[in-house]
């Protein structure tokens, strides 16, 4: 063999005499091309009157998120207890646990004070045609008695069977906290429990890459389902939110991280780009977790940390979901129903967005949190059913605004804590995050240490 040949074969990284490769379509790109599609036959199913194409849309939606519902509660469980027991690696954990909640408090009434602000400005009830006659009960509703009693199970089957993420989220605290206690005892069930959450997260990786296909049936159903003419009449309440929502995401969230966290906002959008992309299409926070979890780490958040506070992240931080919407909502409904709010309702939805976001739990879908602000102010809850239409397409800039405040305020704490990998940081790239089980990870026996001071 020749120099010539011989240098030549390890640029090209192929054989000799091997024909061109089908350069690889990246994963955004994908996605891109699911939503274009998804319009496209969406518009020709409604224009054209096309049922069967109509019935496609929406089974390949369904299977989808059907596929994402059925990891949910065991995902949840597990990763909810493993993130708990991680804790033990981690020094200081209970001053980390409770800075991360605090942020995660402060953010959501930064959020919710936008909503407010925005509705007040735009009245986004007023003209729309819609009246009272045009509204309809929820199937199920939401309240403060419901919240507080319903948090502890009646059994520990049902809220498995019935996704009540809330009191999954209970057992699991319950027994990550039991097995903290048990110490040594308690290893055989931990590593049975990290090992089906690996399972789970690996399974959940197959249904994520079929997000392109699913993204056709989603957005093709809906555009066929509520067509244009429909979504006309929630014009400026579905751009209230959008807006809302992008405020938060494209300008609370940089200011933090310029400010507070002190690191490059363009870098952080970079390096969680794939978890954004995939809660914009999925509209599941619990079915993105695993993927949120990933990015977060490759942010430079220790993988110790990351683990708890993203599970944790993925059931109570709900920026779009729990405080963006229901301001922005409350205040569309009271208008259409001739209600006049207050100082004081307005200081209500605020206390709801923050404590009550726990109602909202990952799932697809704001409904129980809507319900339990309007039962708190008193509004008719008849008024859920004017914004059930286009829910769906409201739900993917709420989740990806979630998503997003999941990944950022671990960033935060550990910057905060000087925790945080700022070499890992500033080389996270947009890249799709490499499947679960394939990436050496830090060691996971090694503690994070803390300061003592503030």
């Amino acid at each position: 063999m020749s120099a010539n040949s011989a240098s030549a074969a390890p640029e090209t990284g192929k054989p000799a005499g091997s024909g061109p490769r089908i350069p690889k379509v990246p994963f955004w790109a994908q996605i891109v091309a699911g939503l274009v599609l998804g319009v496209l036959f969406g518009w020709l199913a409604r224009s054209q009157d096309i049922s069967w194409l109509y019935t496609t849309l929406d089974k390949v939606g369904h299977i989808f998120v059907q596929l994402l519902k059925l990891a949910v509660a065991p995902l949840v469980f597990f990763a909810i207890l493993v993130s708990i027991t991680n804790l033990r690696k981690v020094n200081n954990a209970a001053r980390l646990a409770t800075r991360t909640l605090l942020w995660f408090m402060i953010t959501s009434l930064i959020a919710v004070a936008i909503g407010l602000a925005i509705g007040l400005i735009t009245n986004p009830g007023s003209g729309t045609g819609l009246t009272p006659k045009d509204g309809k009960l929820p199937e199920g509703k939401g309240s403060w008695l419901d919240f507080l009693t319903g948090i502890i199970p009646d059994n520990v089957i049902t809220p498995f069977t019935e996704l009540n993420v809330l009191q999954i989220v209970f057992m699991a605290a319950v027994a990550g906290i039991a097995a903290l206690q048990l110490g040594d005892k308690a290893k055989p069930i931990l590593t049975l429990s990290e090992a089906v959450l690996e399972l789970l997260q690996k399974a959940l990786w197959w249904v994520i890459r079929l997000a392109p296909i699913g993204t056709i049936g989603l957005i093709g159903y809906a555009i066929a389902d509520y067509g244009w003419d429909l979504i006309g009449k929630y014009a400026t309440f579905t751009a209230d939110v959008y807006i809302g929502c992008a405020l938060v995401m494209f300008g609370v969230y940089p200011l933090l991280l310029a400010t507070v966290a002190k690191v490059s906002p363009l870098q952080f959008f970079k390096g969680a780009w794939p978890a954004i992309q995939l809660a914009f299409v999925s509209r599941s926070s619990v079915g993105t977790m695993p993927v949120t979890q990933k990015v977060t780490e490759r942010l430079g958040a220790p993988k110790e940390y990351a683990s708890f506070a993203v599970p944790f992240g993925a059931t109570t931080k709900m920026d779009g979901c729990a405080a963006i919407y229901p301001a922005l909502a409350a205040i569309f409904i009271a208008q259409i129903f001739d209600v006049q709010l207050g100082i004081g309702d307005y200081l209500l939805i605020a206390f709801v967005s923050v404590i009550g976001s726990a109602a909202t739990a990952g799932l697809t879908g704001a409904t129980v949190m809507l319900t339990l602000t309007l039962s708190t102010l008193g509004l008719p809850l008849e008024g859920v059913g004017l914004l059930m239409a286009i829910d769906p397409i409201l739900d993917m800039m709420r989740t990806a605004t979630n998503v997003a405040g999941q990944a950022l305020v671990p960033v935060i704490v550990s910057a905060r804590e000087k925790i945080l990998d700022h070499e890992a940081y500033n080389s996270a790239s947009s890249s799709p995050v490499d499947e679960p089980g394939t990436v050496d990870v830090r060691d996971a026996e090694q503690k994070v240490s803390l300061p003592v001071t503030a």
